[in-house]
C-alpha cells in the first residue's frame, strides 16, 4: 500500500475519557466506534487511563498478548480486551503512574520542542500530561512491534481535548509518519470565561486567548492545547460555534469541523421501545411518589434536565427559573414533575427514601426535593434555588422539582437504572445551555423520541435550526444572548404549557419530528466528516 493511498491501517484514539464516563466525550467515542471501524482496513484502537475498576471494559489474556508482553518489557502496564459498546472495539488502557517519575522531563522537553508552558501548572495538569504521555508511548510501542506489518501504511493517531495534548506532541517528535489529529471538544479558556461570569459572546471579537488564560490562572492548559492545535497534522472541533471560538481563542481555525453523532444501537428497537418506555415511567412515577408523599395525578408531566453540574453554562439556574414561572402561571393547569438529573458531590442514597421505596411505608419524609444525601447540603446552588422560591414540593403546587445528584449507571441505590433507562421514560427535556459546544443531551432525547429544548448557543441546537423554532418541531431551539435570561426562562415555560396542552396525537406528531431529526444526526450521515479529518491529516506533509 502507498503512502498516499488514502486507506487507514490503523487508527489510535485516545481520551481520558475510554471506558471512563465523565461527560460528552464518553458518548462521543462510545457512539461512534462502530462506525470509526469501518475506515481502518486493520484496527481501531481506543487507549484510555487505567483505574483498575473501568466500567465497561473486559479484559482479554490473549487479544494482542505478543505486543502486550514487549510493552511490558518496555515499562508499560497496560491491560487489554474490548470496550463493551456498540462495535466492540479494542480497548488498551495504560497505568500512567509510573511515568511521573519523569514529569518535569518531560515538561522541559515540550517547552523546547513546541514552547509549551508549564510553569504555573496547577490542579489536574500534571496528571492529563502525564496520562497523554503514556497514551503516547503506547502508540509508539505498538507501531515498533509491527513495523513490517506497517511499513508504508497510513496509521492516525487522534488525540482528545486538552488533556491529551501532551500525547499528541510526543508523536508528533517521537514518531512523525504517523498522522496526528487533535480535538477540542471546548476550549479551556472559553469555558473559564464563561465559569468566571464574564460574558463570553457581547465582548468576544476582544478576547486575547493568550491574555485571558493568564488573567484567568489557566496559562498551562491552554498554552498545550494551543499548541497542540498549532502542530497536530489535523486540528478538528465538534460545531460551528466552537469553531469561531478556536479561532478567537487558540488563533487557529479548526481544518475540519466534526460534529458529533449518536449510534442508535444505544435505542431500543420498536418491539422493545413500548416495554421500556413504561417501566421507565413506572420507575419515576414510584420514586416520586415516595419522595414527595402523595399519589400523582395519571397525566403527569415527566420533564428532565440533565449534564455536567455546571450550574450557569448547563442552563440548570434558567431550567429552575422557568420552572417557577410554569408554577405561578394561571394557564398552566396540569401537574409537572421536572428532575434535575446531574451528579453531584453525594454522599450516597438517602436512607429514608430508600427503605420507604424498599417496605413500601408511608412513612413522611421530611425533606421532598432531593433523592440523595449530598456531602455540602447547605451549600448547593439547585437546592438554595428551590429553598429560595415556592418550589417546595408540598401537594397543592403543579409543579414539583426533584434533584437527583447522582450518576445513573444503574447501581445508584434508588432508581438502580441506567439514565437512558429513565430517559426513554420522560415526556419533555430541557437543556438551555449557555455555553455548550455539542449538546449531547438533547441529541440523546431525540434519539430515544423524546422532544426538547435547547438554545442557538448550542452546537447541536444551531445544527437542528439557524432560526428559533418551537417544540412542536420536536426539537426547540431558543435564542439566547449574555442579556436575555428573563426572556429565556420565559420561552422555556411557554414551551413546556404549548407541550403540556397537546392531545395525544398531536404529541405523537411532535414524536415523529424528533425521531426524524436523530436520524439526520446518526454517526452514519455523519462519520464522513471524520473521513474528510483524515483525509486532512494525511495530505499534511
Amino acid at each position: 500500500m502507498k503512502k498516499d493511498d488514502k486507506n487507514i491501517a490503523y487508527i489510535f484514539e485516545t481520551s481520558w475519557e475510554v471506558c471512563n464516563k465523565i461527560g460528552g466525550i464518553y458518548t462521543v467515542l462510545s457512539s461512534q466506534a462502530k462506525e470509526l471501524q469501518n475506515l481502518a482496513t486493520e484496527s481501531v484502537i481506543y487507549i484510555g487511563p487505567d483505574f483498575g475498576d473501568n466500567k465497561s471494559f473486559k479484559e482479554s489474556k490473549t487479544t494482542l498478548k505478543a505486543w502486550k508482553n514487549e510493552a511490558k518489557k518496555e515499562g508499560l502496564n497496560i491491560r487489554i480486551g474490548k470496550w463493551e459498546i456498540p462495535g466492540s472495539p479494542i480497548a488498551v488502557l495504560v497505568d500512567h503512574k509510573p511515568f511521573f517519575a519523569i514529569k518535569n522531563e518531560y515538561f522541559g522537553e515540550m517547552w523546547q520542542n513546541f514552547g509549551v508552558n508549564s510553569l504555573h501548572a496547577y490542579g489536574d495538569y500534571d496528571e492529563s500530561v502525564i496520562f497523554g504521555y503514556a497514551a503516547a508511548k503506547v502508540v509508539e510501542s505498538f507501531a515498533n512491534f509491527h513495523k513490517k506489518e506497517m511499513e508504508g501504511k497510513n496509521v492516525i493517531a487522534s488525540y482528545h481535548e486538552w488533556t491529551t495534548g501532551s500525547g499528541l506532541l510526543y508523536t508528533k517528535a517521537h514518531n512523525p509518519n504517523i498522522k496526528t489529529i487533535f480535538t477540542t471538544h471546548a476550549t479551556t479558556t472559553g469555558r473559564s470565561i464563561c465559569f468566571n461570569n464574564k460574558p463570553l459572546y457581547d465582548y468576544f471579537e476582544h478576547y486575547n486567548g493568550d491574555q485571558m488564560a493568564g488573567e484567568l490562572n489557566v496559562e498551562a492548559k491552554h498554552s498545550i492545547e494551543k499548541m497542540a492545535a498549532h502542530n497536530a497534522d489535523c486540528f478538528t472541533t465538534v460545531s460551528d460555534i466552537t469553531a469561531r471560538e478556536c479561532a478567537q481563542i487558540l488563533d487557529k481555525a479548526p481544518d475540519v469541523v466534526t460534529p458529533n453523532g449518536f449510534e442508535p444501537d444505544f435505542v431500543p428497537s420498536d418491539k422493545n421501545y413500548d416495554k421500556q418506555r413504561e417501566d421507565a415511567k413506572k420507575s419515576l412515577r414510584k420514586v416520586s411518589e415516595a419522595l414527595l408523599g402523595y399519589k400523582l395525578p395519571k397525566n403527569t408531566l415527566f420533564i428532565a434536565t440533565s449534564g455536567r453540574y455546571e450550574y450557569k453554562n448547563k442552563g440548570i439556574d434558567v431550567y429552575l427559573d422557568a420552572l417557577k414561572q410554569l408554577e405561578a402561571n394561571p394557564d398552566f393547569k396540569g401537574t409537572a414533575v421536572a428532575f434535575v438529573m446531574v451528579p453531584a458531590w453525594i454522599a450516597g442514597p438517602r436512607e429514608d427514601l430508600k427503605e420507604k421505596l424498599e417496605t413500601k411505608s408511608k412513612v413522611e419524609l421530611n425533606e421532598k426535593n432531593f433523592t440523595h444525601a449530598l456531602n455540602n447540603h447547605d451549600g448547593d446552588n439547585v437546592l438554595n434555588s428551590l429553598w429560595s422560591s415556592q418550589l417546595d414540593n408540598s401537594a397543592d403546587r403543579k409543579v414539583k422539582v426533584i434533584f437527583v445528584p447522582s450518576y445513573l449507571a444503574g447501581n445508584d441505590g434508588i432508581f438502580n437504572k441506567s439514565y437512558y433507562d429513565l430517559l426513554i421514560g420522560l415526556d419533555m427535556t430541557v437543556f438551555a445551555s449557555y455555553y455548550e459546544p455539542w449538546g449531547y443531551t438533547p441529541h440523546e432525547s431525540a434519539a430515544f423520541g423524546i422532544p426538547s429544548i435547547t438554545t442557538d448557543l448550542a452546537g447541536f441546537g444551531k445544527w437542528v435550526s439557524a432560526e428559533p423554532v418551537g417544540i412542536e418541531n420536536g426539537v426547540a431551539v431558543l435564542h439566547r444572548t449574555d442579556s436575555n435570561y428573563q426572556e429565556l426562562a420565559g420561552e422555556i415555560q411557554k414551551n413546556i404549557l404549548a407541550y403540556s396542552n397537546m392531545s395525544e396525537a398531536e404529541r405523537a406528531e411532535v414524536t415523529k419530528k424528533t425521531f426524524a431529526i436523530a436520524k439526520k444526526g446518526e454517526w452514519k450521515e455523519f462519520i464522513k466528516y471524520v473521513k474528510q479529518s483524515f483525509e486532512f491529516a494525511l495530505k499534511n506533509k
